[in-house]
């Protein structure tokens, strides 16, 4: 057991459709593919899509980069430290966190609709008004929606492995991507990630710790955001099943570092 849906898969993309971004090619981003998938909601869940979406939800379509970066401030009607989480699956983790931190902003982005939708449905229940959700590709978020230097803190907790060898460039947190999410940082901003698959863990320390703008936290290092994650049911399996959770915490350099 290795991933939760949240990187990988998007219901509304036809099946092997392969979408990313090669700007830089000193940095480049993963090739992410998609696969369908059924997200047929359940009647409760239409209804509360139907309700909530339009305030707190936004849905990246193909022309992400005709958008002009987010102005979070209007979107969640004050200004707070904002951290980005990327493949947030169906959202318990989001949720608990975000309830633990009402004076955080959180932005949970999904390429799996009905993820979305159970997580539009506990955020109406439970009454946390702190959370806001992007339907679309992490990639795209990041380079068109994220201005330089204004989030907090990223969250990416077990994303896909991609265990074969041949498909490691499918894998999220790569040297592209985490040069992008340090210059999304603000100095001092946190880049916390976890996984359970030993060789994307490696893989990730090794990428993470040659990116120049980031370093490891230490003890000691006052960080500006909780990293106390929740025991979802998924890590439960996956402990169950014998695999390790491996857990990063950078930061981002301050200027005067």
């Amino acid at each position: 057991m290795h991933a939760q849906p949240g990187v990988r898969t998007c219901p509304d993309a036809p099946a092997e459709v392969e979408t990313g971004l090669g700007t830089d090619e000193r940095r480049p981003l993963p090739t992410t593919s998609f696969r369908s998938r059924r997200s047929t909601l359940s009647g409760g869940q239409r209804e509360t899509w139907e309700r909530l979406w339009p305030r707190l939800g936004l849905s990246l379509g193909s022309h992400a980069g005709d958008r002009e970066p987010l102005d979070t401030g209007a979107w969640f009607g004050r200004r707070a430290p904002v951290v980005l989480e990327i493949g947030c699956g169906s959202g318990t983790s989001t949720l608990a966190m975000a309830a633990d931190e009402p004076g955080v902003d959180v932005i949970a982005v999904e390429v799996y609709r009905r993820g979305l939708a159970q997580l539009l449905s506990a955020i109406d229940r439970e009454g946390v008004r702190n959370i806001r959700l992007i339907h679309g590709n992490a990639v795209d978020v990041l380079a068109h929606l994220i201005a330089p230097a204004s989030l907090t803190g990223v969250r990416v907790f077990f994303p896909d492995p991609w265990p074969k060898a041949r498909h490691h460039k499918r894998r999220f947190l790569q040297t592209g991507t985490i040069g992008l999410i340090a210059d999304r940082l603000l100095p001092g901003g946190v880049l916390h990630a976890a996984t359970d698959h030993p060789g994307y863990a490696e893989h990730i320390g090794d990428v993470g710790d040659a990116e120049p703008r980031l370093r490891r936290a230490e003890p000691g290092d006052r960080l500006p955001i909780s990293v106390a994650r929740p025991t979802t049911k998924y890590e439960t399996k996956a402990q169950e099943a014998g695999s390790a959770v491996t857990e990063f915490i950078w930061l981002r350099h301050s200027d005067h570092e």
